[in-house]
């Protein structure tokens, strides 16, 4: 029989029992407690701070780009935009109906929100609308306590203050892309509305105008609502990319050129500075900025006048009658021909089975060097091609610059082409004809060039001495840039002064451009006209007569070419203007070459020469 006792004892030794595991639950509890609060409180500090600090990264302000003059080409300018950042908005359909009613929002806009909702995460915000004005951006403002998840914002945007007159040279900039993102780890690239270079300068200098991002500690809300920033590193601004280009002569250039087709290069022929570059018709870089409606898209892709070529450095086209001065270089080196020769032009030249025309249907007569490039005579071309060759002619033409490209910058620059007969060999499995050649010392056939490589051409010619290359981008963040290398060419100064005086004859009574000479005092200007067919004129055509040549469809009409320098006496300035199925070079092309290089002139007038130099006319035109 159990007794008092032995209950007594059972109750202690149960009570002792609870009592023990009491205190072992009172002891872990503690420790836990210790641990959390002593041994990892600083870990659980940050999370709680996390919780209620945000940090958001810095837009860094992008480079600008300048002339030669420190005058901006591209710059920035304030930005009012709003933002969606899905995870904060709730109903997100709600949210953009109701923003519909503050500010409207077209269906393409909406389609696109929700596509970039649906490939990124939800917690990085979402370009809605960018470029507001004040008033619309005050109006969403107002409206924010019934917008959940918009988030309103005054940046920057990139600003071409002169629009179309560099739009080629200076490029534009475009949304990131996916592409951008995996190619490039810059946390900048995740901020919406973040633009990068995408055309001309912009994307070759984009690493140094976009600059480093920065980054702000916020302290905000339950709601995300910021309530002050705690810290902050601002980022550091792209690097200031300064040109050699003069806006004020470019400008001028974009009103000569018009409505044509056209592009134009002058260059300085002592150090290769490019002062000017400009194609049209061309684009508004503002526009890639802000944004083209399909429509607007489809009629620039599509004009077969190509605005978003750059003709200066991506066109090519047979160079017509500028090419002259090179087969004549080269036919004065190899001694296949000297300044006193002339040669009889009866307006045809009888090689093989075939007739090459000259231009002039009854001739000129018999012409020496001098008068054949002054009156820019097929027949005398035709003759000394095919006494120096093609190779010959080729190495002449690479020596004064054409058929290679230059690094200047600007994307997407074509090298032309100087047609030789392991060339035709590899393109047409056949071997290079001997009419080919004469084809070719006119500058047609399969020769091609680009306007910025007859503007070398010219300046070498100028120079005389110095293999001058391009130059268009002076330095980089205020560190000037490696001046291209200057190699001695090795030409003749006598066969030099006979290709000039040609050219310097060309302005004169007689010569192509006479009508396009520069006027005023000490101004004079050394040239040559070209027109490059675009298509073999028949014999039909021929004995019809060539007076109508001018009202075939525009794609059908030759290009019109010149290339000048000045002053003529000590140059220092070349050019070269090519209009798209312009005509005749003495009559389209010509006349604009002059209206620039007055401008050009104007804006340096130690360039004009004083009237009491010895002009290199004097050079004696018989001398063997």
């Amino acid at each position: 029989m159990e007794t008092e006792g032995d209950r007594f004892r059972l109750y202690t030794r149960r009570a002792l029992l609870l009592g023990g595991g009491q205190l072992a639950l009172a002891t872990v509890l503690a420790g836990r407690m210790y641990y959390l609060a002593v041994i990892e409180s600083s870990q659980y500090t940050m999370l709680a701070e996390d919780n209620r600090v945000s940090m958001r990264i810095l837009s860094p302000t992008r480079g600008e780009i300048l002339d030669r003059a420190g005058r901006q080409l591209a710059t920035n300018r304030k930005d009012y935009r709003v933002f969606l950042i899905p995870e904060q908005a709730g109903d997100m359909e709600q949210t953009l109906q109701h923003l519909q009613l503050v500010y409207p929002l077209t269906t393409s806009n909406i389609d696109r929100i929700k596509r970039q909702v649906a490939r990124q995460r939800a917690f990085l915000p979402v370009t809605v609308a960018e470029n507001l004005t004040w008033e619309e951006f005050a109006k969403i403002n107002v409206d924010i306590p019934h917008l959940p998840g918009i988030k309103p914002d005054a940046g920057e945007t990139r600003f071409y203050p002169h629009g179309q007159a560099v739009s080629h040279v200076v490029g534009y900039v475009g949304p990131v892309t996916g592409g951008d993102r995996s190619a490039d780890n810059d946390p900048a690239l995740a901020l919406p509305g973040f633009k990068v270079g995408r055309g001309g300068l912009e994307k070759t200098f984009d690493n140094a105008l976009r600059g480093q991002a920065g980054d702000a500690r916020e302290e905000v809300n339950a709601y995300g609502r910021v309530i002050r920033e705690l810290a902050r590193q601002d980022g550091t601004e792209g690097d200031e990319v300064v040109l050699t280009l003069d806006l004020e002569l470019q400008k001028f250039v974009h009103e000569r050129l018009g409505e044509h087709s056209a592009a134009v290069v002058v260059m300085d022929v002592e150090n290769g500075d490019v002062i000017a570059m400009h194609s049209t018709p061309n684009y508004d870089s503002n526009d890639f900025n802000l944004g083209f409606s399909r429509q607007e898209w489809d009629s620039l892709r599509m004009d077969n006048r190509h605005p978003l070529v750059n003709k200066a450095t991506s066109g090519q086209y047979p160079p017509g009658s500028t090419f002259k001065m090179a087969v004549a270089m080269a036919a004065l080196k190899a001694g296949v021909i000297n300044a006193n020769e002339r040669i009889e032009c009866t307006g045809k030249h009888e090689f093989g089975d075939r007739i090459f025309h000259c231009w002039k249907e009854d001739g000129h007569g018999k012409v020496n060097l001098v008068d054949a490039i002054a009156h820019s005579c097929d027949v005398y071309f035709y003759d000394i091609a095919n006494r120096v060759g093609i190779n010959k002619i080729n190495e002449m033409a690479s020596e004064l610059g054409l058929g290679t490209s230059y690094d200047i910058g600007l994307p997407g620059q074509m090298a032309g082409l100087l047609p030789t007969p392991a060339w035709k060999r590899e393109q047409y499995g056949t071997g290079w004809r001997a009419g080919e050649t004469l084809i070719v010392g006119i500058g047609q056939g399969a020769v091609l060039t680009t306007p910025l490589q007859l503007a070398v051409m010219t300046a070498r010619l100028a120079n005389g001495k110095t293999a001058i290359e391009p130059r268009l981008v002076h330095s980089v963040g205020g560190v000037v840039l490696d001046a291209p290398s200057k190699i001695e060419m090795n030409l003749n100064d006598r066969h030099l002064a006979y290709v000039r005086r040609g050219m310097e004859k060309v302005h004169e009574p007689g010569g192509t451009a006479y009508g396009s000479r520069l006027r005023g005092r000490g101004r004079s200007m050394a040239g040559k006209t070209g027109t490059s067919q675009v298509r073999a004129i028949t014999q039909q055509q021929r004995d019809e007569g060539l007076e109508n040549r001018g009202i075939e469809p525009w794609e059908e009409r030759d290009h019109a070419v010149f290339v000048g320098f000045a002053p003529a006496d000590n140059p220092r300035y070349a050019i070269s203007v090519l209009v798209e199925h312009g005509g005749g070079g003495s009559s389209v092309a010509a006349p604009i070459g002059k209206d620039i290089m007055n401008k050009v002139l104007d804006l340096d007038p130690s360039a004009t020469p004083t009237l009491s130099r010895k002009p290199s006319s004097s050079t004696n035109e018989q001398e063997a």
